[in-house]
């Protein structure tokens, strides 16, 4: 049997992998906006989850969120306005959470390097709207790291 921190790894990477090759991320949201919580390490940081299949979202949609829809996000989208803006908003990315509303935190500019990386590793053109390419977007948020 894995131990905790494999498996994480291994569901972070599949993330990564799966939003990369599907260019889009699922979301929860309501008419009052995008689900989110605090993290599991501070009530101070805010987190909000996103996930690389709408039936992860889906099966997120009860208790607290159970006025809230699975909406996809545009990969492009997410990397230029989520991730940077949560990254200045000093808030974290909850990676394919489960039901229970447990999983992997991530800062987000450190996801957005990861899926950019793996963009080039398949070799998948994105067209963005404040960066001219992917190599470009990569040098500019490496800076903000």
């Amino acid at each position: 049997m894995a131990n905790d921190s494999t498996t994480t790894e291994r569901d972070y990477q599949l993330f990564i992998e799966r939003v990369a090759a599907s260019k889009l991320v699922w979301g929860l949201k309501s008419k009052n906006g995008w689900a989110n919580s605090h993290s599991a390490d501070s009530e101070d940081t805010d987190v909000v989850p996103f996930w690389s299949e709408r039936a992860y979202a889906k099966a997120c949609a009860r208790d607290d969120w159970k006025d809230f829809t699975p909406t996809e996000i545009p990969l492009g989208q997410f990397l230029e306005n989520w991730c940077v803006g949560m990254a200045e908003d000093d808030t974290l990315i909850g990676i394919n959470w489960d039901p229970k509303m447990q999983g992997e935190e991530e800062d987000a500019l450190g996801i957005a390097l990861d899926v950019l990386n793996q963009l080039k590793v398949i070799n998948s053109a994105i067209k963005f709207v404040n960066y001219t390419s992917i190599d470009d977007f990569i040098s500019q948020i490496s800076e903000e790291e």
